[in-house]
């Protein structure tokens, strides 16, 4: 509960990057930093553990790194993505993990969102059409009102993996705002 009574929201955050340095973990971080009150934020730093997705692994007794995923995918109320493009779609590695969110429900009437942190907003069209596409399939509930561009420029992110321009903090702070709703 929140000062105010209100029951408070965990919102998942899910980066689609693998890069130690990457701006689309590093909104996430920041997600983490400037959650408002009522919004507790859990930064998924499982991408990388999970198995290639195998149907014939999609089964009751799943890796155990994708049973953490789609744990993670349960107990929060919402989900925000932040990928990058990578040849026009997706990178491999984060629609391996979608992939294996199609066998279960987790993601099933959850409200989620995306939010591109591309320094260009010419750029990340065609991994957020994938990303829709795939969240359809999974019946996700898309909050489009929090999927925005927030750019992430050269040099915005500081020593310690945050972004510190007060701009940036508070749209990203605002789609958490709007992803719970």
């Amino acid at each position: 509960m929140t000062a105010s009574g209100a029951e408070r929201k965990l919102v998942l955050l899910v980066s689609g990057s693998t890069r130690a340095a990457s701006s689309n973990t590093a909104l996430l971080r920041t997600a983490v930093a400037v959650a408002p009150d009522g919004v507790e934020t859990v930064l998924y730093a499982g991408l990388v553990e999970l198995p290639h997705f195998n149907p014939d692994d999609d089964r009751e007794r799943l890796p155990p790194a994708v049973a953490q995923l789609r744990d993670a995918i349960a107990a929060a109320d919402a989900v925000l993505f932040c990928t990058p493009e990578y040849a026009g779609t997706l990178p491999g590695s984060f629609k391996n993990l979608l992939d294996w969110t199609v066998g279960g429900t987790e993601m099933s009437d959850k409200p989620v969102a995306w939010v591109n942190a591309a320094a260009d907003g010419r750029r990340g069209a065609g991994a957020q059409a994938t990303l829709a596409t795939v969240l359809g399939y999974v019946q996700a509930a898309v909050v489009e009102k929090a999927c925005r561009h927030v750019p992430v420029l050269p040099g915005a992110i500081g020593d310690d993996g945050v972004i510190a321009d007060p701009e940036t903090r508070a749209a990203i702070a605002a789609a958490l705002l709007a992803l719970i709703g």
